[in-house]
């Protein structure tokens, strides 16, 4: 978006008619923005900062919706950004190894979006602070009737029960594909992530420090559709909202900066000044005697 001082012309900044009127507005502006958040802070999501959001809130609290959105190529970017920016303690857990930079960039160049599926949870400055992965195994026989999971939260964003709400949207969405059994490669020390699988009825089989668990998922039937194809609808709406609500901050804060500066003087005052100025000094430059 371009900034202020390409949209207004200085001279059309520096007119005092101009500068008044487009400090009105940002007020004017301001306030209307801020009286929306009040009115509806469950919808004017822009204003409620995902990572504010108390620790102890429980994940099955209805009066908080959280949304989580598909993810497509073209958000790659915040997905490495999302992965690097994990501890190297969290590296661990989520890979099963110390992943480094150039492992991590690998596996989200490798990431096929067209057969698996990424979801992730936006903060209010779009950033992916949660994501899953769900990646079908196909059969050599046909379609594919299993699926793995993997998920990672970055830390400041730990004990919402984000993992767990991600966990649901997976197996929502397996189910809609047809898969019978979710696979969940963990570490036997991931006890967040076992915790998860353990509560939903899966299968856990250790060995050497690992952890397999099995899901056997239910058949998909007319509402398991339709949850998917509304929670879809309501994300999308959601990050749209926040992706307008950030334009208008940044454009807000450009405006900001080009009449924030003190009000023009009016014309003509610095040539009075320069020549109440001269009439005090003599043709050498000296005070007048």
């Amino acid at each position: 978006m371009p900034d202020a001082a390409t949209i207004f012309p200085r001279r059309f900044r520096e007119s005092p008619r101009v500068y008044t009127a487009g400090a009105s507005f940002r007020n004017d502006t301001t306030v209307l923005l801020h009286t929306l958040s009040r009115v509806n802070p469950s919808f004017f999501r822009y204003h409620v900062d995902m990572d504010a959001i108390p620790a102890d809130r429980s994940p099955h609290d209805a009066s908080h919706w959280v949304p989580i959105r598909a993810l497509a190529p073209r958000q790659r970017p915040h997905i490495l950004a999302h992965l690097l920016a994990l501890e190297p303690r969290d590296r661990y857990l989520r890979f099963g190894y110390a992943a480094g930079d150039e492992q991590i960039a690998h596996y989200v160049e490798q990431i096929d979006f067209d057969s698996d599926e990424v979801f992730g949870i936006f903060n209010r400055r779009l950033e992916v602070i949660a994501m899953a992965h769900l990646a079908y195994l196909r059969g050599a026989d046909g379609p594919a009737r299993a699926a793995e999971f993997g998920v990672s939260v970055q830390a400041r964003a730990r004990g919402r029960g984000w993992g767990a709400r991600l966990f649901d949207r997976a197996v929502l969405h397996a189910r809609n594909r047809h898969v019978d059994t979710l696979v969940i490669h963990a570490l036997a020390e991931n006890a967040a992530m076992l915790r998860i699988v353990r509560k939903a009825g899966a299968r856990i089989e250790f060995e050497s420090g690992d952890a397999l668990a099995r899901l056997d998922l239910p058949a998909e039937d007319f509402g398991s559709h339709v949850e998917a194809l509304v929670e879809h609808g309501a994300a999308e709406i959601d990050y749209r909202w926040k992706l307008q609500a950030r334009r208008m901050h940044d454009w807000l804060h450009r405006l900001d900066s080009a009449f924030s500066a003190p009000p023009p003087a009016p014309p003509g005052t610095g040539e009075r000044e320069r020549a109440a100025a001269g009439a005090g000094h003599d043709g050498d430059g000296g005070p007048a005697v």
